[in-house]
């Protein structure tokens, strides 16, 4: 039999438990699975991951089966909370307040059962899972719970990307920020526009390590995701309860856009067509031109990518937009002239405000980072605040709705340690306790105004990520603490009981094992995690990109 784990061990936290421990129960060969209607991804999710962890069959059986797992809807619950009881008559029962939340119970019914139910087949056939019984009830404090994961820099193939969603579930995120586009690489097909993968996903070299490393790794580097791969990975995410929000970045991060098509670029101040997709870091100064022609392209870009992601939210990007171009183009400031703008920041509004009424017109919201506050925003569009909490400030006070992910909170791809040993290390010390103590809702906001705050995300950019190890390994453990930040309702960041979610990340680890997350260990990374040295020194501070 498993070990009965407690929910003293559950991540993250649930807000209340009873009972738990006070005895137990055993999942069998025999033990049937009743699902109400509207919870059947549950029930198809319970019988691939526990069926599969225990070689339990888990046949469909009758409500009232004693023994029985049993899915239900309870409208007296929000939509995504849950109870979960396990019982003295040998049966498990998770209600939702709608399926999203039966499947958070579910996720919980996975940890309480011990880490051998997070493995892919069973490690010791005719293994018989072990609950305490008791109750757990529970539901988030934030709608948006999210992970950002740049593909861009470093292309992660298809599998990859649905192992992440995988572990997004298991940690109860919902929103899955997909970074498709940038200098370094265009992910995502458009088949209006075939030179967009044809030569924009493709780059000649790779800087090695961070921007101040003279190393390249000097093959080609690229990858893509026809639109088959994306139907599926969103479809994949919908089965988890997990919304999927494309990025296409205008008008910056865009050369290797204008390499596959250079009439996007400033072509009265730069010759375009001896661009090619950008093989280092930092940010280009090859942006788009404001052009009729660019808006056409891009809006041709924008229905392709509507037809594929069904969601809410398009993010646009439109940060770190390098200005000089614009400002040594006739046609730029011409445009300038045209429009009546002050500059090129006013530009650069025009630009992000074509879309947000684009988008807006055909029943979709624009979010972007921060600076597409500056020159105005329609009321509908939301704000991705990355330089500190300043942006989400200013975006909750206008009105507008806003998802913190500060650069000097949640960007995964900062150093866990000052220790000469962490692999390429870059950006601000950010340990597990710093993540753990990290408030999304900034205090200096009114309760109206907090209202505004969707939720939050951790960002994870991957210029020195150069394959699924190295993403894991600077994504966890700190995901896991940033999952209880999004989702429990935990006390002020001072307050917060840290040793205590240590000691539950003892069980934890053994999930991630099960798991087989290449995640940083709290005694420092493994010898086979650890490149000292030929990478240049840390770079203490943000990096020049995001």
């Amino acid at each position: 039999m498993t070990d009965v784990t407690s929910a003293g061990q559950l991540i993250p936290a649930p807000r209340a438990t009873e009972g738990l421990g006070e005895g137990t129960l055993t999942l069998g060969a025999d033990t049937t699975l009743w699902a109400a209607d509207g919870t059947g991804t549950t029930e198809r999710w319970l019988r691939a991951t526990l069926g599969a962890a225990f070689g339990l069959p888990l046949r469909p059986g009758p409500q009232d089966a004693p023994g029985a797992v049993r899915l239900l809807l309870d409208d007296t619950l929000d939509a995504e909370a849950y109870r979960l009881t396990a019982g003295p008559d040998g049966g498990v029962e998770i209600r939702g307040g709608a399926a999203a939340g039966v499947f958070w119970g579910a996720q919980t019914l996975r940890q309480l059962l011990g880490p051998d139910a997070f493995r892919r087949a069973p490690v010791r056939p005719g293994t018989r899972p072990v609950l305490a019984h008791g109750t757990v009830e529970d539901a988030p404090r934030f709608r948006w719970r999210g992970l950002m994961l740049d593909v861009a820099r470093h292309f992660m193939p298809k599998d990859g990307v649905l192992r992440y969603l995988d572990l997004m579930a298991a940690h109860k995120l919902n929103v899955f920020h997909f970074h498709l586009t940038d200098d370094q690489g265009w992910r995502v097909e458009i088949r209006k526009y075939p030179r967009l993968t044809g030569t924009g996903s493709w780059r000649a070299r790779t800087k090695f390590g961070h921007r101040a490393s003279p190393l390249w790794e000097e093959k080609p580097h690229g990858g893509f995701y026809t639109q088959d791969d994306i139907r599926e990975i969103v479809a994949y995410a919908a089965q988890r309860h997990i919304t999927v929000v494309p990025e296409i970045d205008v008008p910056g991060h865009s050369q290797a856009a204008i390499a596959a098509y250079p009439e996007l670029g400033n072509t009265d101040v730069v010759d375009t067509t001896t661009l090619s997709v950008w093989d280092s870091w930092g940010i280009s100064p090859n942006v788009l031109a404001p052009t009729d022609t660019t808006l056409r392209f891009y809006e041709g870009v924008f229905e392709e990518v509507l037809e594929l992601f069904p969601g809410e939210f398009v993010h646009v990007g439109g940060d770190e937009c390098l200005k000089d171009q614009w400002r040594s183009s006739p046609a730029a400031q011409e445009r300038i002239r045209e429009l009546g703008l002050k500059d090129e920041d006013g530009l650069q509004a025009w630009f992000i405000g074509h879309f947000d009424r684009w988008l807006s017109a055909r029943g979709r919201r624009l979010i972007g980072w921060d600076e597409i506050l500056e020159g105005g925003l329609a009321p509908g569009a939301a704000v991705s605040s990355w330089r500190g909490y300043a942006g989400g400030v200013a975006a909750a006070r206008a009105g507008h709705d806003v998802v913190m992910c500060p650069e000097q909170q949640v960007y995964l791809d900062h150093r866990q340690d000052a220790g000469a040993d962490e692999p390429v290390p870059i950006g601000y010390v950010r340990t597990l306790e710093d993540v753990y103590r990290f408030e999304p809702v900034p205090g200096e906001l009114t309760p109206e105004e907090a209202r505004h705050v969707l939720g939050t995300q951790a960002n994870v950019w991957t210029e020195v990520m150069e394959d699924a190890a190295r993403v894991d390994y600077q994504a966890f453990p700190r995901l896991a603490a940033f999952a209880e930040v999004a989702w429990s309702a935990l006390p002020a960041p001072a307050e917060r009981d840290f040793a205590g979610f240590e000691r539950r990340m003892t069980a934890h680890y053994a999930r991630l094992d099960a798991l087989g997350v290449a995640y940083r260990p709290p005694s420092g990374p493994r010898p086979w995690q650890r490149r000292p040295g030929v990478l240049g020194r840390p770079i203490e501070g943000p990096p020049p990109n995001r």
